[in-house]
């Protein structure tokens, strides 16, 4: 049985698009309710670690959703995000990135590193921003992550500024 050299090329540039379209910045998904808001919460006893291997999100876990840009919060793109609580009946959460803020040329105390894990499938150091907690609908929780160790999770609750 051979291979249809002009079906793999029609398969292959599809995936690319796919791609391309999955890394790029995209308005509200249709029917997503994504982060309600991305407003100071205070701190005072609302961050949690409490992850459960239950299917639904929790505090302490790494999960995927709609992030909004700050400069334009009507565009935006899927992202990890690390949840660290609850608010009402929303999840309170910090974006993921794995860009390197902090480094041996430079450093910015707005991100936290955390290393690695099943949350990024390439295996890439990740960053948390601490400065900018999200407000999600847990519908909008597009799938779960990981775990992420409790110190790690200490860590980062730590670095999040009191206002």
């Amino acid at each position: 049985m051979g291979i249809d050299a002009f079906a793999l090329l029609r398969w292959s540039r599809a995936a690319a698009r796919l791609l391309r379209r999955a890394s790029s910045p995209t308005t509200t998904p249709a029917g997503a309710r994504g982060p309600v808001s991305t407003r100071r919460i205070p701190a005072r006893g609302r961050f949690t670690y409490s992850p459960r291997p239950d299917g639904r999100p929790d505090p302490g876990e790494i999960v995927w959703t709609w992030v909004p840009y700050e400069e334009d919060p009507s565009q935006g793109k899927d992202r990890p995000v690390l949840l660290i609580g609850r608010d009402r009946r929303h999840l309170l959460g910090l974006a993921l990135t794995s860009r390197d803020r902090n480094n041996a040329r430079s450093a910015d105390a707005r991100y936290v590193d955390i290393g690695t894990g099943p949350w990024d499938p390439k295996r890439r150091p990740s960053e948390v921003r601490v400065d900018r907690i999200l407000r999600i609908e847990p519908a909008a929780i597009r799938r779960n992550g990981a775990v992420l160790p409790r110190a790690a999770f200490d860590a980062v609750v730590g670095s999040i500024p009191r206002t």
